[in-house]
C-alpha cells in the first residue's frame, strides 16, 4: 500500500498552527502566484511577491497611520472607481493573503492589524467591480459586506478614517 500524500506547504507557509478553512482553500491559488523573497518580512513570514509587488513594499507597518489609514492613502482607486487598476489591487491583495497566511501558521500576534489592511484591499476590489458593472460578485464579496470586514477589523483607526471609508462604500460609479 502506497503512503498517505502529504501537501506540501506553500514557500509563505512555515509555521505548524493550523489554518483555518477560508484561509486554507486559498492555498493552492496564492501559490500559483506568490513567490517568496529570501529575507523575512515578519519573524517566520518570508517577503512574498505578486505581479513584481512585493509586501515589504506595502507594508503598513512603514506608516504611522493605522493599519486602516495606511490603506486609504496606499491602496487608492480613481475617483471613479470603475476606472480602478483590477489587476493592481489583486496583486495588492495576494501579497496581503499570502502574509496573512504565513502569520496565521506562526501564530504572530501582528494579524489583528494586518487584517485591517487586507480587508481594506478586499473593499477596493468590491467597489471597483461594482462600478465596473460586476452583478455576479459571490457571497461576501459585496461592498456592504467588506466594509463591515474593514470597520470590524479598524484597530486603532481615527474617527476621519472611519468616516473615509464609509464615504467610500457610497462612491460605486
Amino acid at each position: 500500500m502506497a503512503a498517505p500524500f502529504k501537501r506540501q506547504s506553500p514557500c509563505f507557509v512555515r509555521g505548524n498552527q493550523a489554518l483555518p478553512a477560508e484561509v486554507a482553500r486559498t492555498l493552492g491559488s496564492l501559490a500559483g502566484v506568490v513567490t517568496c523573497g529570501t529575507d523575512d518580512t515578519i519573524p517566520g513570514v518570508p517577503d512574498v511577491i505578486s505581479g513584481g509587488i512585493s509586501y515589504s513594499s506595502i507594508d503598513f507597518r512603514g506608516s504611522n497611520l493605522s493599519p486602516v489609514g495606511f490603506a486609504l492613502q496606499t491602496f487608492r482607486t480613481p475617483d471613479r472607481p470603475s476606472e480602478g487598476d483590477l489587476a493592481l489591487l489583486q496583486n495588492q491583495l495576494n501579497v496581503y493573503l499570502a502574509t496573512e497566511a504565513g502569520v496565521r501558521s506562526t501564530g504572530d500576534p501582528i494579524l489583528g492589524r494586518l487584517k485591517g489592511a487586507k480587508f481594506f484591499l478586499q473593499f477596493q476590489i468590491a467597489r471597483v467591480r461594482t462600478a465596473q458593472g460586476v452583478t455576479n460578485l459571490g457571497p461576501g464579496e459585496d461592498v456592504e459586506h467588506q466594509l463591515g470586514k474593514v470597520l470590524k477589523n479598524a484597530v486603532g483607526a481615527s474617527a476621519s478614517e472611519i468616516a473615509e471609508v464609509k464615504t467610500l462604500a457610497t462612491r460605486l460609479d
